[in-house]
């Protein structure tokens, strides 16, 4: 199995390598992340500046899931609710109705997760796959050939595959709108 994963690596919105900044929730259009993750059944519950994100693994300022809900605050990067998300509509019922944090699955549904965000990134204005990617790297996620934009295009097969196979995906890798059963 190909082994991708996200890492952890504190860092505030500005990349202090390259001073470049990852787009955050308050730079994207108005009601553009609820309108798209409503279309899988998930809430998006923004927060006030400051306040601790329930459902957040990571903590901090990453997003969070209960339930059937995406927990974001104004500083919340675009990759983090994606991905979180993600994680919720790629895991099957029975774990959904007790998630709490912790979404679970195995490395082949967290590559499954990282291919997903990026095709969504492409349902934002303002986003598209391109920056998340780049977004991605500067964030931090750990890919085996160096960078989410050489994983997604030479090493994610199996990813795809696991996509098209539960439905999620179809042959020209456009979501279909659907969550796992």
């Amino acid at each position: 199995m190909k082994t991708t994963g996200r890492t952890h690596i504190a860092m505030d919105r500005m990349n202090q390598t390259t001073g470049e900044t990852v787009l955050n929730c308050a730079d994207l259009p108005a009601n553009s992340l609820e309108t798209l993750l409503s279309r899988y059944g998930l809430r998006v519950i923004r927060l006030p500046p400051g306040t601790t994100i329930p459902g957040s693994f990571w903590g901090d300022r990453e997003a969070g899931l209960q339930e059937d809900r995406l927990y974001i605050r104004a500083d919340t990067p675009v990759h983090s609710a994606l991905h979180e998300g993600c994680h919720f509509i790629c895991m099957d019922d029975p774990r959904r109705a007790g998630l709490d944090t912790d979404a679970g699955g195995d490395d082949l549904e967290e590559a499954a997760v990282c291919y997903l965000e990026i095709l969504l990134a492409d349902h934002l204005p303002g986003v598209g796959r391109e920056r998340l990617l780049a977004d991605m790297d500067r964030w931090g996620y750990s890919f085996r050939l160096g960078s989410s934009q050489a994983w997604f295009h030479e090493d994610a097969a199996d990813a795809r595959d696991w996509l098209l196979r539960h439905g999620l995906i179809d042959q020209r890798d456009r979501p279909t709108f659907r969550r796992r059963d």
